[in-house]
């Protein structure tokens, strides 16, 4: 059996400070930090100690959290750039707003659309980038993984985990809290990819 708890970032600064996120290095607020050791306690209950594989998008608030995760179960996070956020490119770290950008069409191409902001990605560019980084998660051979990354980007590897085409994502959005807890697995016998749990977030009360 493989299992994979899919944690995304607790509050981190640019949200508080209504700021473009993306790639924009924000870091955790002081909630987020006392956030992200009660994440960090609840995975230490779940999973085994100095066994379990623990992949951490490269930005601060993800890496800072993963620590927290890593000082409870005794393992060093590996920090892998392809879980990083959706690129919003030049528009990173301004405040909301300041930059016109295309929105998504209702219909059409949404997963080939670009927003006209210099160095965004559109959702093609982002996905395939996500979808690399779970294949490499997965091939690191682990019973048992934590994969702390974003919100958009947790919506990509969800994807991913069910075999959802690249095509077929150009409208679609799972709804996930900072902070959240997810968790992936798969069965020996039939292989079947499950979603057991998505967006658990008792644990930060």
């Amino acid at each position: 059996m493989r299992e994979i708890y899919l944690v995304t970032h607790p509050e981190a600064t640019h949200v508080v400070e209504g700021l473009v996120g993306g790639w924009y290095d924000a870091d955790l607020t002081a909630n987020g930090i006392e956030q992200a050791e009660r994440i960090a306690t609840s995975i230490a209950a779940r999973t085994p100690h100095r066994e379990t594989a623990l992949t951490s998008s490269d930005l601060r608030r993800t890496r800072r959290t993963a620590e927290a995760i890593a000082g409870r179960l005794d393992v060093d996070p590996l920090l892998d750039p392809g879980l990083r956020e959706q690129s919003y490119g030049a528009a990173e770290g301004l405040p909301v707003g300041t930059i016109d950008f295309l929105p998504l069409p209702v219909a059409g191409d949404r997963i080939r659309h670009h927003d006209g902001v210099t160095g965004s990605e559109t959702r093609l560019d982002f996905a395939t980038r996500v979808y690399a980084a779970l294949d490499r998660v997965i091939e690191r051979g682990a019973e048992h993984s934590v994969v702390v990354t974003h919100g958009g980007s947790a919506t990509f590897l969800i994807a991913a985990w069910i075999g959802m085409p690249l095509e077929s994502l150009g409208s679609v959005k799972f709804k996930l809290s900072p902070g959240s807890i997810s968790v992936l697995r798969q069965h020996d016998l039939a292989s079947d990819r499950q979603v057991v749990s998505l967006n658990e977030v008792e644990h930060l009360n």
